[in-house]
């Protein structure tokens, strides 16, 4: 779980635009961060396990 500190810090408008990062918008993680759906890759794999992500289904075979 990140700290608010950061999240806070995330959100802010940044000096220069290089410095502005992403962060999942379920649980705030930094890395392994999919742009498409606007969460981390632990979320997704959650979300896409319970089919609540449409379109997008865990792979089986």
């Amino acid at each position: 779980m990140p700290r608010k500190a950061l999240i806070v810090k995330q959100r802010k408008r940044q000096k220069y635009s290089t410095r502005e990062y992403n962060r999942c918008q379920r649980c705030g993680r930094a890395h392994g961060y999919f742009r498409k759906f606007g969460l981390c890759r632990i979320c997704l794999r959650e979300l896409a396990h319970e089919g609540k992500i449409p379109g997008v289904t865990k792979a089986s075979w």
